[in-house]
Protein backbone atom coordinates (compact mmCIF):
# COMPACT_ATOMS: atom_id res chain seq x y z
CA UNK A 1 0.00 0.00 0.00
CA UNK A 2 0.86 3.40 -1.13
CA UNK A 3 2.35 5.05 2.32
CA UNK A 4 1.11 8.49 1.37
CA UNK A 5 -2.65 7.22 0.84
CA UNK A 6 -2.22 8.34 -2.68
CA UNK A 7 -1.96 7.06 -6.03
CA UNK A 8 -0.10 8.59 -9.04
CA UNK A 9 -1.67 11.03 -11.15
CA UNK A 10 -0.20 11.58 -14.21
CA UNK A 11 -2.75 13.91 -16.17
CA UNK A 12 -4.90 16.45 -15.47
CA UNK A 13 -5.08 19.16 -12.80
CA UNK A 14 -4.78 17.21 -9.63
CA UNK A 15 -1.19 15.93 -10.44
CA UNK A 16 -1.04 19.54 -8.90
CA UNK A 17 -0.92 18.81 -4.69
CA UNK A 18 -2.17 22.27 -4.33
CA UNK A 19 -5.04 21.76 -6.38
CA UNK A 20 -5.40 17.94 -4.72
CA UNK A 21 -4.93 19.81 -1.32
CA UNK A 22 -7.80 22.44 -2.45
CA UNK A 23 -10.32 19.83 -3.14
CA UNK A 24 -10.10 17.84 -0.04
CA UNK A 25 -10.77 21.32 2.04
CA UNK A 26 -13.71 22.12 -0.59
CA UNK A 27 -15.01 19.00 0.55
CA UNK A 28 -14.87 18.73 4.24
CA UNK A 29 -15.12 22.67 4.56
CA UNK A 30 -17.92 23.95 2.86
CA UNK A 31 -20.46 21.46 4.36
CA UNK A 32 -19.10 21.88 7.92
CA UNK A 33 -19.05 26.43 6.87
CA UNK A 34 -23.30 25.46 5.43
CA UNK A 35 -24.25 24.02 8.68
CA UNK A 36 -22.56 26.66 11.08
CA UNK A 37 -24.39 29.46 9.30
CA UNK A 38 -27.60 28.04 8.93
CA UNK A 39 -27.54 27.36 12.80
CA UNK A 40 -26.49 30.46 13.42
CA UNK A 41 -30.03 32.16 11.95
CA UNK A 42 -32.09 30.48 14.52
CA UNK A 43 -32.41 32.78 17.17
CA UNK A 44 -33.64 30.25 19.91
CA UNK A 45 -30.26 28.82 21.27
CA UNK A 46 -31.77 26.19 22.78
CA UNK A 47 -32.58 24.86 19.69
CA UNK A 48 -29.12 24.99 18.54
CA UNK A 49 -27.63 23.94 21.51
CA UNK A 50 -25.59 20.44 20.41
CA UNK A 51 -26.90 19.04 16.70
CA UNK A 52 -24.85 21.67 14.47
CA UNK A 53 -21.95 20.54 16.22
CA UNK A 54 -22.90 16.70 15.33
CA UNK A 55 -24.23 17.51 11.76
CA UNK A 56 -21.24 19.47 10.34
CA UNK A 57 -18.89 16.57 11.99
CA UNK A 58 -20.81 14.04 9.99
CA UNK A 59 -21.02 16.49 6.80
CA UNK A 60 -17.53 17.30 7.08
CA UNK A 61 -16.12 13.43 7.42
CA UNK A 62 -18.63 12.42 4.27
CA UNK A 63 -17.26 14.85 2.20
CA UNK A 64 -13.77 13.92 3.16
CA UNK A 65 -14.62 10.13 2.17
CA UNK A 66 -16.35 11.20 -0.97
CA UNK A 67 -13.80 12.98 -1.60
CA UNK A 68 -10.83 10.26 -1.39
CA UNK A 69 -13.18 7.90 -3.00
CA UNK A 70 -13.37 10.33 -6.47
CA UNK A 71 -10.52 12.00 -6.57
CA UNK A 72 -8.10 9.33 -5.15
CA UNK A 73 -10.01 5.88 -6.06
CA UNK A 74 -9.88 4.19 -2.61
CA UNK A 75 -11.14 4.04 0.48
CA UNK A 76 -10.13 6.05 3.08
CA UNK A 77 -8.25 3.52 5.19
CA UNK A 78 -6.67 6.34 7.43
CA UNK A 79 -10.87 6.34 8.69
CA UNK A 80 -10.90 2.75 8.98
CA UNK A 81 -13.01 0.81 11.56
CA UNK A 82 -11.15 -1.76 11.93
CA UNK A 83 -8.60 -0.07 14.30
CA UNK A 84 -11.33 2.66 15.57
CA UNK A 85 -12.07 1.12 19.44
CA UNK A 86 -8.25 0.26 20.10
CA UNK A 87 -6.52 3.24 18.45
CA UNK A 88 -9.07 6.09 19.44
CA UNK A 89 -9.37 4.49 22.99
CA UNK A 90 -5.33 4.85 23.12
CA UNK A 91 -5.93 8.49 21.66
CA UNK A 92 -8.30 9.50 24.71
CA UNK A 93 -6.10 8.28 27.33
CA UNK A 94 -2.79 9.69 25.70
CA UNK A 95 -4.35 12.74 25.81
CA UNK A 96 -6.17 12.91 29.05
CA UNK A 97 -2.96 11.31 30.72
CA UNK A 98 -0.91 14.50 28.91
CA UNK A 99 -3.16 17.54 29.73
CA UNK A 100 -3.40 15.84 33.87
CA UNK A 101 0.75 15.65 33.64
CA UNK A 102 0.75 19.93 32.61
CA UNK A 103 -2.11 20.66 34.74
CA UNK A 104 -0.11 18.99 37.56
CA UNK A 105 2.62 21.03 36.80
CA UNK A 106 0.61 24.48 36.10
CA UNK A 107 -1.04 24.15 39.62
CA UNK A 108 2.55 24.06 41.14
CA UNK A 109 1.99 27.76 41.01
CA UNK A 110 -1.46 27.68 43.17
CA UNK A 111 -4.50 26.42 42.29
CA UNK A 112 -8.17 27.73 43.24
CA UNK A 113 -11.37 25.78 43.78
CA UNK A 114 -14.40 27.79 42.41
CA UNK A 115 -17.27 25.58 42.89
CA UNK A 116 -19.32 23.17 40.33
CA UNK A 117 -20.16 24.10 37.38
CA UNK A 118 -23.32 20.99 36.97
CA UNK A 119 -23.40 18.40 34.85
CA UNK A 120 -25.37 20.05 32.08
CA UNK A 121 -22.31 21.31 30.94
CA UNK A 122 -20.89 18.12 29.74
CA UNK A 123 -22.90 17.10 26.60
CA UNK A 124 -22.38 20.99 25.32
CA UNK A 125 -18.65 20.76 25.42
CA UNK A 126 -18.47 17.31 24.25
CA UNK A 127 -20.00 18.04 20.91
CA UNK A 128 -18.07 21.23 20.34
CA UNK A 129 -14.65 19.29 21.46
CA UNK A 130 -15.60 16.45 19.20
CA UNK A 131 -16.40 18.37 16.29
CA UNK A 132 -12.75 20.39 16.69
CA UNK A 133 -11.00 17.62 17.38
CA UNK A 134 -12.41 15.53 13.91
CA UNK A 135 -12.74 18.37 11.60
CA UNK A 136 -9.14 19.74 12.72
CA UNK A 137 -7.72 16.82 12.58
CA UNK A 138 -9.13 15.94 8.91
CA UNK A 139 -8.08 19.18 7.99
CA UNK A 140 -4.52 19.82 8.69
CA UNK A 141 -3.49 15.43 8.83
CA UNK A 142 -5.59 13.71 6.66
CA UNK A 143 -5.63 16.74 4.02
CA UNK A 144 -2.51 18.92 4.33
CA UNK A 145 -0.08 16.73 6.29
CA UNK A 146 -0.82 13.03 3.89
CA UNK A 147 -1.50 14.64 0.57
CA UNK A 148 1.63 17.27 1.08
CA UNK A 149 3.49 14.41 2.28
CA UNK A 150 3.54 12.71 -1.65
CA UNK A 151 5.42 15.80 -2.65
CA UNK A 152 7.96 16.70 -0.14
CA UNK A 153 8.53 13.45 2.31
CA UNK A 154 6.91 12.78 6.03
CA UNK A 155 9.07 15.57 7.67
CA UNK A 156 8.58 18.31 5.65
CA UNK A 157 4.86 17.79 5.30
CA UNK A 158 4.96 17.35 8.95
CA UNK A 159 6.46 20.88 9.74
CA UNK A 160 4.48 22.51 6.97
CA UNK A 161 1.30 20.94 8.76
CA UNK A 162 2.37 21.72 12.25
CA UNK A 163 3.16 25.63 11.13
CA UNK A 164 -0.07 25.97 9.60
CA UNK A 165 -1.60 24.86 12.55
CA UNK A 166 -0.09 27.09 14.31
CA UNK A 167 -0.58 30.01 12.84
CA UNK A 168 -4.99 28.96 12.61
CA UNK A 169 -4.60 30.14 15.72
CA UNK A 170 -2.71 33.00 15.85
CA UNK A 171 -6.09 35.15 15.93
CA UNK A 172 -7.27 33.24 19.44
CA UNK A 173 -8.03 35.49 21.79
CA UNK A 174 -5.19 36.05 24.70
CA UNK A 175 -2.68 34.32 22.53
CA UNK A 176 0.95 35.13 22.90
CA UNK A 177 4.27 33.32 21.43
CA UNK A 178 4.53 30.59 23.43
CA UNK A 179 0.75 29.92 22.90
CA UNK A 180 2.03 29.92 18.87
CA UNK A 181 5.22 27.34 19.71
CA UNK A 182 3.40 25.13 21.63
CA UNK A 183 0.29 25.08 19.32
CA UNK A 184 3.19 23.93 16.53
CA UNK A 185 4.26 21.32 18.67
CA UNK A 186 0.82 20.12 19.49
CA UNK A 187 0.63 20.14 15.69
CA UNK A 188 3.78 17.72 15.27
CA UNK A 189 2.39 15.36 18.24
CA UNK A 190 -0.81 15.18 16.36
CA UNK A 191 1.18 14.60 12.90
CA UNK A 192 3.07 12.12 14.63
CA UNK A 193 0.66 10.14 16.03
CA UNK A 194 -1.31 9.91 12.44
CA UNK A 195 2.23 8.86 11.43
CA UNK A 196 2.60 6.36 14.01
CA UNK A 197 -0.39 4.92 12.99
CA UNK A 198 -1.23 5.93 9.35
CA UNK A 199 -4.96 6.40 10.31
CA UNK A 200 -6.76 9.31 12.26
CA UNK A 201 -7.92 7.32 14.98
CA UNK A 202 -5.26 7.83 17.50
CA UNK A 203 -4.94 12.06 17.03
CA UNK A 204 -8.68 12.45 17.07
CA UNK A 205 -8.58 11.08 20.43
CA UNK A 206 -5.80 12.74 21.61
CA UNK A 207 -6.93 16.01 20.26
CA UNK A 208 -10.65 15.15 21.29
CA UNK A 209 -9.71 13.93 25.29
CA UNK A 210 -7.34 17.13 25.55
CA UNK A 211 -9.79 19.83 24.60
CA UNK A 212 -12.73 18.29 26.29
CA UNK A 213 -10.73 17.53 29.68
CA UNK A 214 -9.10 21.18 29.57
CA UNK A 215 -12.75 22.67 28.89
CA UNK A 216 -15.79 20.33 29.54
CA UNK A 217 -14.65 18.78 32.95
CA UNK A 218 -12.14 21.09 34.48
CA UNK A 219 -13.10 24.89 33.21
CA UNK A 220 -9.73 25.89 31.82
CA UNK A 221 -9.25 28.01 28.91
CA UNK A 222 -8.67 26.01 25.58
CA UNK A 223 -6.74 28.06 23.22
CA UNK A 224 -8.01 31.32 23.89
CA UNK A 225 -11.77 30.11 24.42
CA UNK A 226 -13.16 30.51 27.96
CA UNK A 227 -14.13 27.13 29.59
CA UNK A 228 -17.54 26.68 30.96
CA UNK A 229 -17.31 22.44 32.42
CA UNK A 230 -18.64 20.16 35.37
CA UNK A 231 -15.61 21.73 37.55
CA UNK A 232 -14.69 25.05 38.31
CA UNK A 233 -11.19 25.55 38.47
CA UNK A 234 -8.51 28.68 38.26
CA UNK A 235 -4.70 28.53 38.30
CA UNK A 236 -3.39 31.27 40.57
CA UNK A 237 -0.01 31.25 39.55
CA UNK A 238 2.50 33.48 36.68
CA UNK A 239 1.55 33.53 33.31
CA UNK A 240 4.74 31.54 31.89
CA UNK A 241 3.16 28.51 33.87
CA UNK A 242 -0.66 28.95 33.75
CA UNK A 243 -0.77 30.16 30.11
CA UNK A 244 -3.08 33.09 31.49
CA UNK A 245 -6.45 33.80 29.35
CA UNK A 246 -5.42 31.23 26.26
CA UNK A 247 -4.81 28.48 28.89
CA UNK A 248 -2.37 25.53 29.27
CA UNK A 249 -1.93 25.73 25.63
CA UNK A 250 0.57 28.61 26.57
CA UNK A 251 2.55 27.14 29.31
CA UNK A 252 6.28 26.18 29.74
CA UNK A 253 4.89 22.82 31.60
CA UNK A 254 2.94 22.17 27.94
CA UNK A 255 6.31 22.64 26.00
CA UNK A 256 7.74 20.14 27.32
CA UNK A 257 5.42 17.51 27.93
CA UNK A 258 4.01 17.42 23.92
CA UNK A 259 7.81 17.37 23.33
CA UNK A 260 8.48 14.51 25.00
CA UNK A 261 5.12 13.00 23.90
CA UNK A 262 6.09 14.05 20.15
CA UNK A 263 9.29 12.28 19.91
CA UNK A 264 7.95 9.33 21.53
CA UNK A 265 5.61 8.79 19.03
CA UNK A 266 7.82 9.64 15.97
CA UNK A 267 10.20 6.94 17.49
CA UNK A 268 7.26 4.41 17.28
CA UNK A 269 6.42 5.84 13.45
CA UNK A 270 10.01 5.33 12.66
CA UNK A 271 9.85 1.64 14.07
CA UNK A 272 7.09 0.94 12.26
CA UNK A 273 8.90 2.32 9.25
CA UNK A 274 6.01 4.58 8.23
CA UNK A 275 8.32 7.61 7.53
CA UNK A 276 8.20 8.58 3.86
CA UNK A 277 11.39 10.11 2.12
CA UNK A 278 10.72 12.41 -0.87
CA UNK A 279 9.41 11.22 -3.73
CA UNK A 280 10.54 12.81 -7.34
CA UNK A 281 9.06 13.04 -10.80
CA UNK A 282 5.56 14.93 -12.45
CA UNK A 283 3.38 13.12 -10.46
CA UNK A 284 4.61 14.66 -7.13
CA UNK A 285 3.84 18.07 -8.50
CA UNK A 286 3.52 20.84 -5.71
Amino acid sequence: MDIAHYPPATTGLTRFTVVRIVLALLAVCLPVALVLIASNQIADKALRAYWPPLLATALGVTGYLYCVRKLEQRVASELGGAALRRELGMGLGLGTLLFLAVMALAATGGIQWLGFGGWRTLPKSLTEMLFVAVIEEIVFRGVLLRITERAVGSWAALIVSALLFGLAHVPNDGVTALAVINTVVAGLLFGAAYLATRRLWLTIGIHFAWNFVSSGVFSVPTSGNPGHGLLQLQFTGPTWLTGGAYGLEASAATLVVLAVATAWLLRQARRAHHLAPRRGGKNTTL
